[in-house]
């Protein structure tokens, strides 16, 4: 199996506020604060800081993430993840060492988007 092509959009000591929207995979390893959406994948490096709502495919957090994460496959959750918030997904990985204060909500039928609690 080929790993997937990784874009960096946010390098180590660098930080962004606002929306960021992309196709395939994106890793962060600054600090981002807003909101993310994609089809693809987002990783959450170990050095990073995610303030943010996110909306992903696949979702891998082995940084900080503190907002509600919604994943239409699955979220992983590294043994050096820390995540505050509620976790949206279908499949959830925690590996031992990680730090998760929050809730998840699990289900076999699609992950609702912020978007569908607008409508």
């Amino acid at each position: 199996m080929n790993a997937p092509e990784i874009i960096t959009i946010l390098g180590k000591g660098s930080a962004f506020d606002g929306k960021l929207t992309f196709e395939g995979t994106v890793r962060i390893d600054g600090d981002f604060s807003g909101e993310i959406r994609t089809d693809g994948t987002l990783v959450v490096g170990d050095s990073a800081k995610v303030t943010a709502q996110i909306e992903a495919s696949v979702v891998v957090i082995e940084g900080r993430v503190e907002g509600d994460v919604r994943a239409s496959e699955r979220i992983e959750l590294s043994s050096t993840g820390r995540v505050a918030g509620t976790l949206y997904c279908p499949s959830l990985e925690i590996q031992r060492g990680a730090v998760f204060d929050g809730r998840s909500v699990m289900t076999s039928t699609p992950v609702p988007t912020s978007a569908d609690a607008d409508a």
